[in-house]
């Protein structure tokens, strides 16, 4: 359980942006949020670092700009993990039910859980976070077996891992600043949380986290995240697409994104023009309309046919009720929900933050944060009961010893 008053930081080192903010815990059962600071990112790409003194450099400078506003000194950190080198794998556990009049008891429970977390790593890989997927008894699916009766008991998880330095850096980047990693979690089970509600996750819901460098997914059925996953592209590949084949500079390309992009082709006339700064002086031109929104709408098209290929079979279009939410900053993009609809086939929406948030934070592109400390909040680890809860303090325990030499 939280402790009284806490004060605790949440930390998204993105490749467009570090993003600081910081929440008091009260009594451990509401979040009030008193700071916030961010600084345009550094030595970061494709949500990996790359540059570790220019990434430690803007990380300083958004968690000191939090604290300061917040009037408060950090007592721990929950970290957003994401990252081209993030992968994952399902395997699953199985027992038989030990006791002979077929009831069910917390060691099973136990054991089952650990049988199905025992699949071995490379030993540059780690494990980022397990995700259990509901327990079956007899081929049933259950809630909480305990005290049940049955014969057969199992339970899968899907395991997200990562490159063992990359996850370290992050860690290190952090300790620099004397403060404590309490948690990493993954970005699309933060933004997840965020946007959408506990009825979507039930009913099934895909959420797609589109930042500058990378999209991060995750896919909910019966209330459980089922798979996520990592895609190393972003709005980014907009903005370098539009200054290839316009011949603009990145920060042309970018502001032309900005103003006139577009997930799908809207504009039916040819001859129709949009400007690059729109001031008509000296160096300022014109694009056929067409054009800009093919290169973007092409690119967004791609992106969402990745995402679907990289679901395979977990992908059923039937279990979604909830269809797709999009959230980060590249989901602000016109008609990005119209391009998602239809390489998905289901309903999509742009994701939605709780209202009593600041304007400020409303944007699309801090739901990650945010979802961290809401996240630690709820303290979302795991369904299972608590006798034979994983912890995520376990997993920095091991961090801790694995990274302490390095």
């Amino acid at each position: 359980m939280i402790s009284k008053n806490r004060i605790i930081g949440a930390v998204e080192i993105g490749t467009h942006k570090v993003a600081a903010l910081i929440g008091e815990f009260a009594g451990g059962r509401r979040l009030n949020i008193i700071g916030l600071g961010a600084c345009s990112a550094q030595g970061v790409i494709k949500g990996s670092i790359v540059d570790m003194k220019a990434a430690s450099d803007c990380t300083h400078a958004a968690i000191e700009s939090a604290e300061r506003k917040a009037g408060a000194r950090i007592d721990g950190i929950y970290l957003a993990q994401t990252g081209a080198h993030l992968d994952g794998f399902y395997h699953e556990g199985s027992v038989n039910v030990s006791s002979a009049d077929n009831l069910v008891d917390r060691a099973d429970i136990a054991t089952v859980c650990e049988l199905a977390r025992g699949k071995e790593l490379p030993a540059e890989r780690a494990v980022v976070q397990y995700l259990r997927r509901p327990f079956r008894l007899d081929g049933q699916p259950v809630p909480n077996p305990e005290n049940l009766t049955g014969r057969k008991l199992d339970v899968g998880y899907w395991t997200v891992h990562g490159d063992k330095r990359k996850i370290s850096d992050g860690i290190h980047l952090i300790n620099g600043f004397n403060l404590k990693v309490d948690e990493i979690i993954l970005s699309s089970l933060a933004s997840g949380t965020m946007v959408t509600t506990h009825e979507e996750r039930r009913n099934g819901v895909l959420v797609l986290d589109i930042g500058r460098g990378t999209t991060d997914y995750v896919l909910y059925r019966d209330g459980y995240p089922w798979i996520t996953g990592v895609v190393p592209v972003g709005g980014d590949h907009l903005t370098n697409d539009l200054a290839l084949g316009l011949r603009l500079t990145s920060g042309q390309a970018e502001a032309m994104k900005l103003r006139h992009g577009s997930a799908v082709i809207t504009s039916k006339d040819r001859n129709e023009k949009v400007w690059l700064n729109g001031d008509f002086a000296i160096g300022d031109r014109h694009f056929p309309r067409q054009a800009v929104e093919q290169i973007t709408a092409v690119r967004m098209t791609e992106l969402f046919e990745v995402v679907r290929k990289k679901l395979g079979p977990a992908f059923v279009p039937e279990m979604l009720g909830a269809g797709v939410v999009l959230t980060g900053g590249t989901s602000k993009l016109m008609a990005v929900d119209e391009a998602a609809t239809a390489v998905f086939g289901v309903s999509a929406r742009r994701g939605e933050l709780p209202t009593n948030l600041a304007d400020e934070l409303r944007d699309p592109q801090y739901s990650s944060v945010l979802g961290l400390l809401f996240y630690g909040l709820n303290q979302i680890n795991d369904r299972a009961p608590a006798a034979y809860q994983r912890r995520s303090g376990g997993l920095m325990e091991r961090f801790t010893r694995m990274f302490a030499n390095a």
